[in-house]
């Protein structure tokens, strides 16, 4: 007669279970730590990740950013650099309400160049026009981020240089 205990152990599932914690251990994602956080007045909530040296860029000022773009569930939009290659195509940004959403702005003033923040930022600072970058130059990213324009959107932002 064949057990299931038998059964089990042919397909190394007791072993298996005996080694979930391990297992669990080996998969747990290392979240960066976060420095400080702030909630500005316009609803944006920033978590500094890491503090940059140098200059620190100011409203007016022309930068040069690396970002990964989420949706608030999580789920990914658009990103500068490559998650498979690493290879980044940082984007060049004008701080200043014409070109560049409200609320990314108010994330980049601030930070010194190698700096980077993690920030949540509402609809009401977000997308209001299309118009106003950053906005990936393909199509499916393109589409991908104009079609959640009317919910919270997290981006985490890497100062590259402030030019």
């Amino acid at each position: 007669m064949i057990t299931r205990r038998l059964i089990l152990r042919s397909f190394g599932f007791i072993p298996v279970l005996l080694n979930v914690p391990l297992v669990a251990q080996a998969l747990e994602m290392n979240e960066p730590e976060v420095i400080r956080s702030q909630k500005l007045d316009s609803g944006v909530r920033i978590q500094d990740i890491i503090d940059g040296e140098g200059r620190e860029a100011r409203e007016g000022d022309l930068v040069e950013v690396n970002y990964v773009c989420r949706r608030s569930n999580g789920y990914f939009v658009h990103s500068t650099v490559d998650q498979f290659s690493e290879e980044s195509s940082p984007v060049i940004l004008p701080l200043n309400d014409k070109e560049t959403i409200k609320g990314l702005k108010e994330v980049i003033i601030g930070m010194k160049a190698g700096g980077k923040r993690r920030a949540l930022i509402p609809p009401s600072v977000g997308y209001v026009n299309e118009n106003l970058g950053p906005i990936p130059n393909e199509f499916g990213p393109r589409r991908s981020l104009l079609s959640h324009v009317k919910e919270p959107l997290i981006f985490e932002v890497q100062l590259l240089k402030v030019l």
